[in-house]
Formats: structure tokens, C-alpha cells, sequence
């Protein structure tokens, strides 16, 4: 309970004695001083709820955004972990195959020095079918 709604709550109590105390004697003025303390302290008591609740929400909505920049911060450091993770599988596999790559040019070699009216023959083929197919009219 904040102030506006405790001087709210007193003011309507007022209110309600005057309006009381103006019927028992006959007293129309205070009467109505009453009915308006009445309201006014009612208004008042309203007010000061609806700041309440508005100070809550407000809280609320700190708590939330919080927490959301929370697991926006998990979520970062999650993506960043794994995209680190990958970079690294990245790298590693790229080694993986440029070290295939340099065994397979090895064999080559060796194979193409070791078998060279082979090696001669096969590229000849390819370079006569690499012709005939760039041919226009075949």
C-alpha cells in the first residue's frame, strides 16, 4: 500500500463520517463535504492502485528484459562456441585433405616415371577426345 492509496483510503473514511455525522444533525453542507470527501478519497485510493500495479508491471517488465538478456548473452556465447568449433573442424579438415591431395600427386608421379609410353598414350587419348568433343561438327 502506497501513500495516495492509504490518504485515499482515510480521506473516503472522512468522507463517509462527515456524510453520517451531516444526516444526524441535519446538516446539508456537511453533508456534501462528505459525499465529495467520499469521492475525492476514492479517486485518490484508485490513483494510487493504479501506480501500484504500474510500478509491478514496470518491475516485471525489468525482470523480463533481464532475463531475456540473459539468454541472449547464452544464446551469443553458444553460437560463438560452435562457430568456433566449426572453424576449428574447418581447418583441420582442409589439412586432412591437402595432405591426401599431396599423397595422390606422389602416386601420380611415380606412377606417370614409372609408366611413361603408358602415362604418354593416356594423355594423347584425352588430348584427341578433349578435340573432338570442342569440335563444331562432328
Amino acid at each position: 500500500m502506497n501513500r495516495d492509496e492509504f490518504r485515499g483510503a482515510s480521506r473516503h473514511l472522512k468522507g463517509r463520517v462527515q456524510s453520517a455525522l451531516g444526516s444526524l444533525g441535519g446538516d446539508p453542507v456537511r453533508q456534501a463535504r462528505g459525499a465529495a470527501n467520499q469521492v475525492a478519497g476514492g479517486a485518490q485510493y484508485a490513483y494510487g492502485r493504479a501506480r501500484d500495479q504500474a510500478g509491478d508491471l514496470i518491475d516485471d517488465g525489468r525482470r523480463f528484459a533481464h532475463a531475456l538478456r540473459g539468454r541472449a548473452e547464452d544464446a551469443a556465447e553458444t553460437a560463438r562456441t560452435r562457430a568456433d568449433a566449426l572453424i576449428g573442424d574447418g581447418r583441420d579438415t582442409a589439412r586432412a585433405v591437402h595432405r591426401r591431395g599431396q599423397v595422390y600427386r606422389q602416386r601420380a608421379v611415380r606412377y606417370a616415371e614409372g609408366h611413361r609410353t603408358n602415362t604418354l598414350v593416356g594423355l594423347a587419348a584425352l588430348a584427341f577426345a578433349a578435340g573432338w568433343l570442342v569440335r563444331r561438327s562432328r
